[in-house]
Parts: C-alpha cells; sequence; structure tokens
C-alpha cells in the first residue's frame, strides 16, 4: 500500500490531466515537457486554493474533469490500454460506458488524497527525444517534505499537432499496466460486460 504522501503525488498527477486550459492554437505548439510544467504548477495551486478540492469533494474534483480533461488527455488509448485486447471486440456502446466507468474510479481512487497536497512543487527534468518524435516520455520529480517522488508522464503527439497524456508512472509503476492486470482477472471470468458490471460497483460502493 502506497502512503500518503505517494498517494498526494498521484492525486496531483491526475488531477494535472484536467488542469490546463481549452486548446489554443499556442497551445498545439507548446511542447510535451512545457505542457507538463505548466498543467503541473496549474493544478498544484488550483487544488491549495480551492476548499471543495482539498476536502477531496468528488462531485467538485469529476465536474473539473468532465470540463477539462480531454484537451490534455487520450482517455480512449488509456482506457484501451487497461481493458487489453478485449477493447477491439467491445461494441461502441461498451467503450463509452468502459470510458466513464474507468474515469470515475480514477477519481473516486484519488479524490481523498487531494488533501494531502500542501507544499509540493514539480520540476520536469531535460527530457531525451530527437526532434520529429510523436511519442515522448516527459520525467518529473515533486518535491516537498521528505525524498522527491518519481513522477512520469507518457505523451504522443496528435493528427492536431497537440500533445495528448496517455499513461503516467509514479514511482517505477505504470498505471496503466497497473489496472491492465486487474481488469484482466474480471474480462477473462466474465467478459466485457462482467468489466464494467464490477467497475460499477466499485464506483457506487
Amino acid at each position: 500500500m502506497m502512503n500518503r504522501r505517494i498517494w498526494a503525488a498521484t492525486a496531483a498527477a491526475w488531477l494535472a490531466l484536467s488542469a490546463g486550459l481549452p486548446m489554443t492554437a499556442a497551445a498545439a505548439e507548446e511542447t510535451p515537457d512545457a505542457l507538463v510544467k505548466r498543467v503541473s504548477a496549474d493544478v498544484l495551486e488550483t487544488i491549495r486554493k480551492d476548499p471543495s478540492l482539498k476536502t477531496g469533494d468528488v462531485a467538485r474534483i469529476g465536474a473539473l474533469v468532465d470540463r477539462m480533461v480531454m484537451p490534455h488527455v487520450n482517455f480512449q488509448r488509456m482506457t484501451a490500454a487497461a481493458v487489453g485486447p478485449q477493447w477491439r471486440q467491445a461494441t461502441p456502446e461498451q467503450k463509452q460506458r468502459l470510458q466513464a466507468e474507468f474515469k470515475s474510479l480514477l477519481i473516486r481512487t484519488y479524490a481523498g488524497a487531494v488533501a494531502q497536497v500542501n507544499d509540493q512543487t514539480v520540476v520536469v527534468k531535460p527530457m531525451r527525444a530527437a526532434a520529429g518524435d510523436k511519442d515522448v516520455l516527459v520525467r518529473t520529480e515533486v518535491r516537498g517534505k521528505g525524498d522527491p517522488i518519481q513522477l512520469d508522464y507518457r505523451l504522443e503527439q496528435s493528427a492536431d499537432g497537440a500533445w495528448r497524456i496517455y499513461n503516467l508512472n509514479v514511482l517505477g509503476v505504470w498505471l496503466v499496466e497497473t489496472y491492465r492486470s486487474q481488469f484482466a482477472q474480471e474480462v477473462n471470468a466474465r467478459g466485457i460486460d462482467g468489466l464494467i458490471q464490477a467497475l460499477s460497483s466499485r464506483n457506487k460502493g
């Protein structure tokens, strides 16, 4: 089980995906490391200033994600990777349900940890990528009390030129791969509908 400080960093990471402004032409030209630096600083400041976020208000956090997450995340790719090969056999309706339930799961998982976010800062490390790369790794550290926490992002450049996050890593553990192993057991036992039902039950609990 991760300690509270690590949960706080993970919470900041997830909320950072939803902290940016709607996409503009200038944002589409933003480099991936600059994007991560900007939204990370924005989300930490947002959490500090918004009392409803600091209390872990699930509805408030959910509304924030609904309004702002899509410009900065390829959430369909994230969900598809977490579900695994069975995603290709899912109907359009099942895919929509999976994305909705997965988003709710992430919000509920990290909502309570937001209260732990206080004096952290995010330092973006020099990026190792060649000119023209469309898939990059941006490495950061969350610094506050105690040892720095490794927090890395995988981003891809979309057809519109914007960079979008599709996976994140906390202390060497990739979020998508963690959920993939959990989801695979449910899909193998009960299929896609079984996974949807299991996620729905967890989100209502």
